[in-house]
């Protein structure tokens, strides 16, 4: 397994709206996700701040809005075959990289305000454990910078945490960065008016169930 994860990039204007944003920094994140991860394709989730699942390979795409394909109406991925990657945008939402140390299989989650609420990590702790006989004890999972108090009303990264512990997860780390308070490394939709970059969180799978 490989995680990637790839922040602020220099010298790229991104203030204009979203799909135009994520077409001029593709040619960087292919680059990085070729370095980081060995790979410079992804699956794509589209990102709808729900809480649903897909299961890659195997799930129908769609063209997103900027031309490239991404699995519709989930937020979240999940995988079991040896070299797919996975990757999720953020600009102030949580990405959380999950991975299984016994079996390989891997997921990768979109955790903003409204899938946090929605539970999307302790859902996807049950559709691995469904999908690829995945022992919550045996996953690690990792909380992306993200935006916190008191930047934002609403603690999603403590919310994580806890749902992390109720889901019974084996070892959880918090990065504990905020991205509201560091924009020179940063993209924050919040503070930034809606006009900004995506980071970039990638996972590769390292074995299957």
């Amino acid at each position: 397994m490989r995680a990637g994860w790839v922040e602020r990039v220099a010298g790229i204007d991104v203030v204009t709206e979203r799909a135009e944003v994520l077409r001029r920094l593709m040619p960087v994140h292919r680059i990085e996700a070729e370095r980081q991860v060995g790979s410079a394709h992804w699956w794509r989730a589209e990102q709808v701040h729900g809480n649903e699942l897909a299961v890659v390979p195997g799930a129908a795409t769609c063209e997103g809005e900027d031309g490239e394909p991404v699995v519709p109406g989930v937020d979240g991925l999940l995988c079991a075959e040896p070299g797919e990657v996975l990757g999720i945008y953020v600009a102030d939402c949580g990405a959380i990289w999950l991975a299984d140390r016994r079996l390989g299989a891997v997921g990768l989650l979109h955790s903003g305000k409204k899938g946090t609420e929605g539970e999307i990590l302790v859902r996807a702790v049950a559709r691995m454990k469904e999908a690829f006989g995945c022992e919550p004890e045996d996953l690690v999972a990792v909380l992306s910078p993200c935006i916190r108090p008191p930047h934002y009303e609403v603690d999603i990264a403590a919310e994580i945490g806890r749902q992390a512990v109720a889901a019974g997860i084996g070892s959880y780390f918090d990065c504990w960065c905020d991205t509201a308070a560091d924009r020179e490394r940063y993209y924050s939709y919040r503070m930034e008016k809606g006009q900004t970059g995506r980071m970039l969180a990638l996972i590769r799978c390292g074995g299957s169930a």
